[in-house]
């Protein structure tokens, strides 16, 4: 019985950290490439919403998915706009961003409120499922673990071993030496900025879709701010983060099953615990893997070529 509760937990901050790996992936490819989008949360809330109200109104969660990632593409598309093309702010407009998917989630998913739907099912492998701890945590996934799990490593291997993943990195870095040996700088800010909108409207679609599955607002509960610190802690690696994810994760779980266990400590500071002790482990973690993985020198700058 041990042996299955222990399995459960582990089950459990797989989910949980889901979401978190998605969309910290997709915000770590923004600022590779030397953009700073903090509309993540806004990104996030804006494609569980589309991508629940789709599902329902289609009785298609797999295109409510599509839905959700779309709808993240869509104010990504919006933030490129105004701080690629136009130059604005960057800081301002994520901001902005975030306040404009909050309230479009508002008005998505009014009608859908407290409505539920079935969850996506889990994959079954004849044998290998049944393999005692590993068999469920690693052959009885939803798609969307598995989604992240090679959002991680075809990340890792994309900056590191591909010439695009170079030049991804070269115009983070220096945007104008880029563009001085002819790479189309905000052209592909612009596809990765899109690339970061689409994993995290697909994390929140994760959230409605299979997670809860319901919807409510404000149900990304800052997800979407968690996983712009998992980037910076984890010094902008893909492995990192993924290590980050699955640490707060765990957080979210203990701080579930301490509420449970009515331990005696107020509501308040019981849900601080966790969170407090996973940014404090996060810190240290990146404190440790610091070398090599400084900031990209032109995150947050913006580019107006010369003419």
């Amino acid at each position: 019985m041990s042996l299955q509760i222990f399995e459960l937990v582990l089950f459990t901050i797989l989910a949980a950290a889901t979401p978190l790996v998605i969309a910290a992936i997709g915000e770590l490819i923004v600022e590779r490439a030397g953009v700073l989008n903090l509309g993540v949360e806004g990104m996030m809330i804006c494609g569980a919403a589309t991508g629940f109200a789709v599902a329902i109104l289609t009785d298609s969660s797999e295109i409510g998915v599509l839905a959700g990632i779309l709808a993240g593409m869509a104010l990504a598309a919006l933030f490129g706009l105004l701080t690629i093309f136009m130059a604005a702010n960057q800081v301002a407009t994520g901001l902005a961003l975030t306040i404009l998917g909050l309230g479009l989630s508002g008005l998505i998913g009014a009608q859908f409120i407290g409505l539920k739907r079935e969850s996506l099912g889990h994959l079954y492998i004849p044998l290998l499922s049944d393999i005692p701890l590993i068999g469920k945590l690693v052959f009885s996934q939803d798609v969307f673990v598995y989604a992240g799990w090679a959002l991680v490593v075809g990340t890792a291997w994309f900056l590191s071993r591909t010439r695009a993943g170079l030049t991804l990195r070269a115009v983070g870095e220096n945007h104008a030496s880029a563009h001085a040996l002819g790479i189309p700088v905000r052209k592909i800010r612009f596809l990765a900025v899109l690339f970061g909108g689409a994993c995290a409207g697909l994390a929140g679609a994760y959230l409605s879709l299979a997670y809860t599955p319901f919807w409510a607002p404000g149900m990304t509960a800052g997800r979407g701010w968690i996983a712009l610190a998992l980037v910076v802690f984890a010094s902008w690696r893909p492995l990192l983060a993924f290590a980050g994810a699955l640490l707060f994760g765990g957080a979210t779980v203990l701080q579930l099953h301490a509420q449970a266990a009515s331990i005696g400590l107020p509501g308040q500071l019981l849900t601080a615990v966790p969170y407090a002790a996973t940014i404090i482990a996060l810190i240290i973690l990146s404190l440790r893997h610091r070398r090599g993985g400084a900031a990209p020198a032109s995150l947050g700058v913006g580019f107006v070529p010369e003419r």
